[in-house]
């Protein structure tokens, strides 16, 4: 079944999935902030020696803190991809006839 233009029947049609895009951008910024963020790599303690030396983060935390944002990344990017294909689908008009230049949406 080939998608047609309401308005002069041809079957060029070009779609635009820009929502979709946009959503997994910042989908997979978001997820990989709250992914990292959620991982503490700085000690802090009060005594004066700690004072001197510089702030090190451990390995094991490091990893785990690259290994959450890529994890938060992935389920953020697939999650914001999901919402704005809803989104293109259902509410912006993402499919443009090449002949005549009409944008519609899909039938429902």
């Amino acid at each position: 079944m080939s998608l047609q233009c309401p308005q002069c029947g041809s079957a060029e049609i070009s779609r635009r999935f820009t929502a979709m895009q946009v959503g997994a951008v910042v989908g997979l910024l978001g997820g990989a902030m709250r992914g990292a963020g959620g991982v503490p790599l700085i000690e802090s303690s009060s005594s004066i020696t700690s004072l001197n030396k510089l702030p090190t983060a451990n390995l094991n935390e490091l990893s785990t803190a690259v290994m959450a944002g890529l994890v938060g990344a992935a389920g953020g990017c697939t999650l914001g991809a999901q919402l704005g294909e809803k989104l293109d689908r259902h509410v912006l008009a993402h499919n443009t006839c090449t002949s005549c230049g009409h944008r519609f949406n899909l039938p429902v």
